[in-house]
C-alpha cells in the first residue's frame, strides 16, 4: 500500500482505506453482514481475485476486517467488520448522498445488485405512519422488501404474501422514485411497474419533507 507521506489525518485515513475498490468492500459488509470470500465477489463485479485477496489483507492489517474460521456447517471463512470498521457507514451514507445525482444516467454494462437498494431507503424514506407497511421491490436479481414497523424503515431480500404495493422495473426508475428524483406518475409513464395500495409508498415520508402535523 502506497502512502501519501502526509502528517493529516485525511492523508492517512486514504493510505488506509483509498485504494480502489476498499470502500466498496467495506459498503459490502455493511449491506451483507459476515460474509464468505465468494459473497464478496459476488457483489464486486469486475473485481480480480486477487485484488480482492490483497485488499481484505491490506484492511485486516487497518484494523477494518477480521477474519474468522466459522464452525460447521458453514466451515468457511467470513470476513466481517471490526468496530473501527463499522464507523465508516457514516463515510459510506454521506458518499451514497454525495453520488446520488450523479445516478440519474445509466449504461446498459452497470451492473446492480438489489441489496443496494437499502442505502437509499435508509438515506431517504422515514416512517411517519401509524399504519405498518410492506412493499415488494422487484428490480433486480432478487426481490427486496422495504418493511416499515414503529417508525423505523429496513430493508431485506425476500417476498411477502400480502404486500401492501408491488413496485417492480429497472432499478433507475425504483431508486429516482425512492430519493424524490422522479414523481409517482413520470415513473408510471416511463415503464415503472405499481401494484396495490396507491397510497403505500406517500406513507413512508422522505426525509426533510414538512409534517402535516401541528
Amino acid at each position: 500500500m502506497r502512502s501519501y507521506g502526509q502528517y493529516c489525518s485525511v492523508a492517512k485515513a486514504l493510505d488506509a482505506i483509498g485504494d480502489r475498490w476498499t470502500l466498496l468492500i467495506v459498503r459490502e459488509l455493511l449491506a451483507q453482514g459476515p460474509s464468505r470470500y465468494t459473497d464478496l465477489r459476488n457483489g464486486l463485479p469486475g473485481i480480480a481475485t486477487n485484488l480482492l485477496a490483497e485488499r481484505l489483507r491490506e484492511l485486516e492489517r487497518a484494523g477494518v476486517v477480521v477474519r474468522d474460521d466459522a464452525p460447521p456447517p458453514v466451515a468457511t471463512t467470513l470476513f466481517s467488520l471490526t468496530p473501527r470498521g463499522k464507523q465508516l457507514k457514516a463515510v459510506i451514507d454521506e458518499l451514497g448522498r454525495w453520488g446520488m445525482p450523479l445516478m440519474a444516467e445509466t449504461t446498459p454494462e452497470e451492473e446492480y445488485r438489489s441489496r443496494w437498494l437499502s442505502m437509499p431507503v435508509e438515506q431517504f424514506l422515514v416512517d411517519r405512519s401509524e399504519v405498518p407497511t410492506t412493499i415488494e421491490v422487484r428490480a433486480g436479481e432478487q426481490p427486496m422488501l422495504i418493511e416499515a414497523r414503529e417508525g423505523s424503515v429496513s430493508t431485506r431480500p425476500g417476498t411477502s404474501e400480502h404486500p401492501d404495493a408491488v413496485v417492480s422495473g429497472p432499478p433507475q426508475l425504483v431508486l429516482g422514485l425512492i430519493s424524490g428524483a422522479i414523481e409517482h406518475d413520470d415513473a408510471l409513464d416511463r415503464g415503472l411497474g405499481f401494484e396495490g395500495a396507491p397510497d403505500a409508498l406517500a406513507r413512508l415520508r422522505r426525509r426533510g419533507a414538512a409534517s402535516t402535523s401541528s
